[in-house]
């Protein structure tokens, strides 16, 4: 799977899960200050992506992404 189609499947969560529209959606959205996440927000997003993706991500992993970006970096890198 490449970034792009990482990207794809992420932005559909964040347009899904935080009601933005999909076109909005870039790799510098930051999750908690760009869409006003709290911390059970990001929490069940970070659940989502690890479904999404069939992949654990640590506690101390999730807490370092902040960005759109960063979330397709840390997917990429541990698939």
């Amino acid at each position: 799977m490449n970034k792009e189609e990482i990207f794809d499947k992420i932005a559909d969560l964040i347009a899904d899960r935080f009601e933005v529209n999909k076109d909005k959606i870039g790799p510098e959205l930051n999750f908690k200050t760009d869409l006003d996440a709290d911390s059970i927000d990001f929490v069940e997003f970070v659940l989502e992506m690890e479904d999404t993706f069939s992949s654990e991500i640590p506690d101390e992993e999730a807490e370092k992404l902040t960005t759109v970006q960063q979330a397709v970096d840390y997917v990429y890198n541990n698939l």
